[in-house]
């Protein structure tokens, strides 16, 4: 496992290319942050060396892309990217380079997406090396496109959604000419791959500025690419005495703007919780979205699978979406369904949604607070204690394993979890009549359709 690159190994790397008569640089994003004062998550370094003389030079060195003139270098647990200084023409699929040419560094810049990741540092001499006014923009808080905006979004349309995330990061307006460009193109974001769209949209949920970054996308035309259904948010009203705030993308904004370095999965949550809204708005009483955490969830599975989240991610974030509802019941739940509601996976996650839910609306957190106190006061072990009967004991018992199995385990849990009964033999007896009422219930007898009674086997 690799640990964090460091601004020492990173100079050590071009000292070492440097010594060996080539010309080498810190390049792109790391320059940018230790100009705004933050520290870089890499180093990456551009030379004109060839990547076979590169890693010739250091032991612990793999070519990652051949084609472009990248070697991957290691020194300790840290990795660097070394690539070669080149320029790219035409597009192979709106995001690879059909021609890749080995040139100066001069072109080397101005082949990157915008003027703040076009820099070189010199940690040698400890000089800016700046050919596409980088600086300039640094000092504005500006994202500009190098040169013809048209051409970096035609050569790369995954760009549009990186001007959004470094944009929302750092809470710097888009430049003109390259917000005009991005709505022209906005149409063909679909031809990035969905999996690369989901990990943007990801990070510009939890790099900070969230809200700005879901505003662009909406407004620049990229978001219809991406969750359309979020688009008919704007605009769709809610009970003023629940929501004074507003319409329910505002709602959503408020919220993500909250956020406080949330993981990929609760913001997602956060962002999704209430897209069936639109689909569900009536009129009646009052403004009512019967179902919305339903049909919401729904559409944030079929959201979160196009954009190529795990199972694990589309999980969660579809139960996240779900459950948020079900917070303004806990107080009226029986203790077998609250213990069960307060143990679903990550319940943390649900928590913090719901709280945040809350404060962007009408800010009364007396349901969120009676959760965080059951919590406190049963403790895990009263939430999810160990079973009285499992489903070897009911095979004991003389049943055959069907689908009734689950209910009869079920029911005996409710009834330990609601506190009727803590010895073992009583679970066995409530199986046991529990087992007779749904055999009854269900118009089947003892000796057919697979599931025998104690007395039949």
């Amino acid at each position: 496992m690799s640990s964090a690159p460091a601004l020492s190994g990173a100079v050590e790397v071009v000292r070492t290319l440097r010594e060996a008569g080539f010309r080498a640089l810190l390049a792109g994003g790391c320059v940018r942050d230790m100009q705004l004062g933050r520290v870089p998550a890499d180093y990456d370094v551009a030379t004109d060396a060839e990547p076979d003389k590169v890693a010739k030079l250091f032991a612990q060195s793999v070519m990652i892309g051949a084609r472009f003139g990248v070697v991957r270098v290691r020194l300790g647990d840290a990795e660097y990217e070394v690539a070669r200084f080149r320029k790219e023409s035409g597009t192979l699929d709106g995001r690879h380079p059909e021609r890749v040419t080995f040139t100066s560094e001069q072109e080397d810049a101005r082949r990157r997406d915008f003027t703040i990741n076009g820099l070189f540092y010199d940690p040698v001499d400890d000089r800016v090396i700046d050919y596409v006014d980088g600086l300039v923009d640094i000092r504005k808080g500006l994202v500009r496109a190098i040169g013809s905006p048209d051409e970096r979004f035609r050569e790369d349309r995954l760009r549009m959604m990186r001007a959004v995330r470094f944009s929302s990061r750092f809470h710097w307006p888009i430049e003109a000419e390259t917000e005009l460009a991005i709505e022209r193109a906005a149409s063909a974001i679909g031809d990035v791959s969905h999996e690369r769209l989901g990990v943007e949209l990801s990070r510009i949920l939890v790099e900070g500025g969230a809200p700005l970054g879901i505003r662009w996308l909406i407004d620049l035309g990229l978001m219809r690419g991406l969750i359309p259904e979020l688009v008919a948010m704007e605009g769709v009203a809610q009970p003023s005495e629940f929501h004074p705030e507003g319409d329910v993308l505002t709602h959503v904004l408020l919220m993500l703007g909250m956020m406080r370095n949330p993981s990929p999965e609760l913001a997602f949550g956060v962002l999704l919780h209430d897209v069936g809204k639109p689909l569900t708005f009536e009129r009646a009483d009052r403004i009512r979205f019967n179902n919305h955490d339903r049909v919401g969830a729904e559409i944030a599975s079929t959201a979160c699978r196009r954009l190529r989240c795990s199972n694990d991610q589309v999980d969660h974030v579809t139960q996240l979406v779900a459950q948020h509802h079900q917070f303004m019941n806990v107080r009226q739940m029986r203790s077998s369904t609250l213990k069960r509601f307060l143990r679903l996976d990550r319940f943390e996650d649900h928590l913090e949604l719901h709280r945040l839910d809350c404060l962007a609306s009408h800010r009364k957190l007396g349901n969120y607070d009676f959760c965080v106190s059951a919590l406190e006061a049963m403790g895990p072990e009263e939430i999810r204690p160990a079973p009285l009967v499992k489903g070897d004991d009911l095979i004991e018992m003389g049943y055959s394993p069907g689908p009734l199995f689950r209910r009869v385990l079920e029911e005996v849990e409710n009834a330990q979890l609601d506190g009727q009964l803590d010895d073992r033999d009583a679970a066995l007896a409530l199986a046991r009549r529990t087992f007779g009422t749904f055999l009854e219930e269900d118009g089947v007898r003892s000796s057919g359709e697979g599931i025998n009674s104690p007395a039949d086997s």
